[in-house]
């Protein structure tokens, strides 16, 4: 009955950086506001393939840890030349590292500290393998 994840909620305590980090870094626009009156409370972003983020600004939040969400995973088709434009916008992001999984990946956060995880898939990504295997962990 579930055919996918429709989308994935975030809170920001600076709508206008939060917006440009995705904007300017990962390279996606707002696809609409959020509006309450006048008063912009949030925006809705479209990753394709009816994959979306909502960001709401909630000035008290905070992002730990213990957190019920840890990250979000966003995929790229060319994860050297997605960490060379991060880097060159002046975000740190990690050195790419092959997941146990059998897939790249690397790891950033938005300015709100929202961790974010990048993945380029692999012909042997656990991901499009058959069901039911195991996954052994090194972590």
């Amino acid at each position: 009955m579930i055919s996918q994840v429709a989308h994935t909620c975030i809170f920001a305590r600076d709508l206008d950086a939060v917006e440009a980090f995705y904007r300017d870094v990962l390279g996606v626009a707002p696809k609409f506001d959020f509006k309450r009156g006048e008063e912009r409370i949030g925006f809705y972003l479209d990753f394709g393939n009816r994959t979306f983020v909502e960001v709401f600004r909630k000035g008290e939040s905070r992002f730990e840890e213990s957190n019920q969400i840890n990250h979000i995973c966003f995929e790229t088709g060319d994860i050297d030349a997605f960490m060379a434009h991060v880097r060159g916008t002046g975000v740190a992001v990690t050195d790419k590292k092959l997941g146990v999984d059998h897939t790249w990946q690397c790891w950033l956060a938005d300015p709100s500290g929202v961790k974010i995880e990048i993945f380029q898939y692999t012909p042997e990504s656990m991901q499009f393998g058959p069901d039911g295997a195991v996954c052994q962990v090194d972590w």
